[in-house]
């Protein structure tokens, strides 16, 4: 009876939430349409009407861009998840483990030491693309040394001070770089602080789509053990989830989804820490296996809407300015509501 019972209840909640995962499917559809189409100048991609500059700019620019945003969006409204859900705090993001400022740290370093001593990519493989190679050091290097602090701890209180620390610190370094880079130098980094999707190419997603493949793998592995963690550790235990184990996928998996994505795309702001309250706030759940694909679709989504509104310009503006005013009034609401 009471199986009949949670089947009948369990129908009606399928149905509702498959409905709602088709509407996004369709709005992401339309917004990748959307987004391909406009720019600075109105592309209509189907048909034979375009000429050989508009086919290069949409197969060169418009679509690797409009793919970008798709899964920078995803990625860091997963990390976000995650991440809220293992230090149980609705304001925790995908940086909070201080992956941002390792980034930021390795390409300071590039950028604003280049001058002071003699760098080989200047003739060999060029900045443009040791700029997402160095972040990429940076942000892994702050996740290693996050993990081996991770297996020293017991509490997700402990681990998220730790992560912060490392951020401070990696900050300070950044800020004492920028005091002694010449303005040219100053200028590269703060362009990539701003946050771009344009400048990812189809040979730049040959390094990116591998990254994020193996951070979604590591979702995936603490996927069951997710809503056990929300009750807290101990409740989790009783469970028989490997706590230690599961912390250390959630860090991989952000370390990759988050580092990833700032590596090509620079930081992008407030998407990690808005979409999950959105994602659950709509589909009236905190299953992780609603809320996260969830979270990847509006993530998506979103962030296409601000890439769409920044090509409305005609200087684009940086997607971080528009995904501030899209993320902050959420945590604004977030903030009062839990007073």
């Amino acid at each position: 009876m009471d199986m009949c019972k949670k089947f009948s209840n369990f129908v009606p909640e399928m149905k509702k939430n498959a409905t709602i995962f088709i509407i996004l499917g369709l709005f992401l559809v339309i917004l990748f349409g959307l987004d391909v189409c406009s720019g600075t100048m109105w592309l209509w991609p189907f048909g034979d009407s375009l000429s050989p500059m508009e086919s290069q700019i949409l197969h060169a620019i418009r679509l690797p861009k409009a793919v970008t945003a798709i899964l920078a969006g995803a990625s860091l409204s997963v990390a976000g998840l995650i991440m809220q859900t293992l230090f149980r705090n609705p304001l925790a993001g995908p940086y909070t483990l201080g992956v941002s400022s390792g980034a930021s740290l390795g390409v300071a370093l590039l950028t604003m030491c280049s001058t002071l001593i003699a760098l080989p990519f200047r003739e060999g493989l060029g900045l443009g693309f040791m700029l997402p190679l160095s972040a990429v050091i940076g942000a892994t290097l702050v996740l290693l040394l996050v993990l081996a602090v991770s297996r020293r701890v017991t509490s997700n209180v402990s681990l998220l001070i730790v992560g912060m620390m490392f951020g401070s610190i990696a900050g300070a370094l950044v800020s004492l770089m920028q005091n002694f880079a010449n303005p040219d130098a100053l200028k590269l980094f703060i362009v990539w602080t701003l946050g771009s999707l344009s400048s990812v190419g189809w040979s730049d997603m040959q390094m990116l789509v591998p990254i994020l493949l193996v951070g979604a793998l590591f979702v995936v592995l603490a996927l069951k053990p997710l809503n056990g963690l929300m009750l807290g550790e101990d409740y989790a235990r009783g469970l028989g989830i490997h706590v230690s184990r599961t912390r250390i996928y959630i860090v991989l998996a952000t370390g990759l989804l988050a580092g990833g994505v700032t590596a090509f795309c620079g930081p992008i702001a407030f998407i990690g820490v808005a979409v999950p309250h959105m994602a659950r706030g709509i589909f009236q759940t905190s299953n992780h296996r609603i809320t996260i694909p969830a979270s990847a679709l509006i993530g998506a989504c979103l962030l296409l809407v601000c890439d769409v509104l920044c090509s409305l310009f005609a200087y684009p503006l940086p997607i971080s300015t528009v995904s501030a005013l899209f993320g902050a009034p959420v945590i604004i609401w977030i903030i009062l509501k839990n007073k």
